[in-house]
């Protein structure tokens, strides 16, 4: 929010150029400790990393959990980072991978306890209307288009972040969009 107040102040427009550049500058504050450099990032990415939480996680709670791990773990370990471009494709597999534990953790306290999960109410119409529009897709399928349609990457990116060949994230979103568009469009009951 700052960054892009940033460029509102000066009277610049936001180009894709003008936020790379940015997103590196934050990147090479971030990587010598500036903590406001950080956040600011961070922040930037927050929308971005909610829903590729919530596409593995039905739990708000445990969305929270991923994100905040994702954080410190980024904080903690942006120097490994060797490229500053693929910034965002890191954090996002990060992410990714503190979703699966969380759900690996949930999957072995069930067990342990034969309790049935608990569904999360959303108060939006979009956000219910949508959720309710990719809960039958398979996990596999929902995370490619949440991350193709909603986060903006681009197979090659989807592919590094999954950790699979391009192929299959090509096949898999073709999939999905065939599933999502055969549960949109199936035809109703009539009624006699």
């Amino acid at each position: 929010m700052v960054s892009r107040l940033m460029f509102e102040t000066t009277g610049c427009s936001t180009s894709k150029f003008e936020r790379r550049a940015l997103m590196d500058t934050l990147i090479r504050k971030a990587k010598r400790q500036d903590a406001d450099a950080f956040c600011q990032l961070m922040e930037l990415h927050m929308q971005s990393m909610y829903k590729v939480a919530k596409a593995y996680l039905k739990n708000d709670e445990d969305v929270a959990d991923a994100i905040q791990d994702t954080i410190l773990t980024c904080y903690e370990k942006l120097q490994t980072l060797r490229q500053n471009r693929y910034f965002k494709t890191w954090m996002t597999r990060i992410l990714i991978n503190k979703c699966k534990d969380i759900l690996s953790f949930n999957q072995r306290l069930q067990s342990m306890e034969s309790l049935p999960e608990t569904a999360c109410c959303s108060t939006e119409y979009a956000k219910v209307e949508w959720n309710a529009l990719l809960e039958p897709l398979d996990e596999k399928y929902r995370v490619i288009l949440i991350l193709y349609y909603m986060d903006g990457f681009t197979i090659r990116d989807i592919a590094e972040i999954l950790d699979m060949k391009e192929p299959t994230v090509k096949s898999r979103l073709q999939r999905g969009r065939k599933q999502l568009a055969d549960a949109y469009h199936s035809p109703k009951e009539e009624i006699i």
